[in-house]
């Protein structure tokens, strides 16, 4: 039986810090609906309605262009591991790029990366746990490496020309924000 909550509990804290992915809901008003896993040490919650989501260099930048369009994120984990459990997280969230002001202090919660693309801070709504009973069980065995190596290789240059040539644009087209001039389109 589904459970609703104002903000995350203290058991809600624990079971997120105990998990190695999470997933990402978006939406534009039209058009493709996102969902997207996450890990690499990326998530850090500042408090019972607040948590932090580093968004490191990938293919797409769907959260970002959904973002402007309609400010609604939901993120998820399940217990695959020990305890069979599905939480949501709704809410709106605040969309920060490597220009922004903000964006230093954001990003010092977590480990240095030159792939860092946006950071969200997300201000929950409202949170809802589930069971889990029928998420199969995996093994955690490591986190890989080849985001890394590829962000390394790159370096903070090769990034940003990465981010010109394949992040400015959702699969639907809607700007991203991700370059600074990209805040004036539509």
């Amino acid at each position: 039986m589904a459970k609703k909550f104002p903000s995350l509990q203290a058991p809600h804290h624990t079971f997120i810090k105990a998990q190695h992915i999470f997933f990402v809901g978006s939406a534009a008003a039209t058009g493709t609906v996102n969902i997207s896993p996450k890990g690499m040490d990326s998530l850090r919650v500042l408090d019972d309605n607040r948590i932090i989501w580093r968004n490191l260099t990938g293919s797409g930048n769907e959260t970002a262009g959904h973002l402007q369009q309609i400010n609604r994120i939901t993120l998820m984990w399940c217990g695959f591991e020990k305890q069979p459990m599905i939480l949501r997280a709704y809410g709106s969230a605040r969309t920060l790029h490597p220009r922004d002001a903000d964006f230093p202090t954001l990003n010092a919660h977590f480990p240095e990366n030159d792939g860092a693309r946006q950071i969200y801070d997300v201000t929950i709504d409202m949170v809802q746990s589930s069971c889990g009973y029928a998420v199969p069980f995996f093994d955690y065995v490591a986190e890989r490496d080849t985001l890394k190596h590829w962000t390394k290789d790159r370096g903070a240059d090769g990034v940003k020309t990465y981010w010109a040539e394949r992040n400015q644009h959702t699969i639907d087209g809607l700007p991203t924000g991700i370059i600074e001039a990209d805040n004036d389109i539509g």
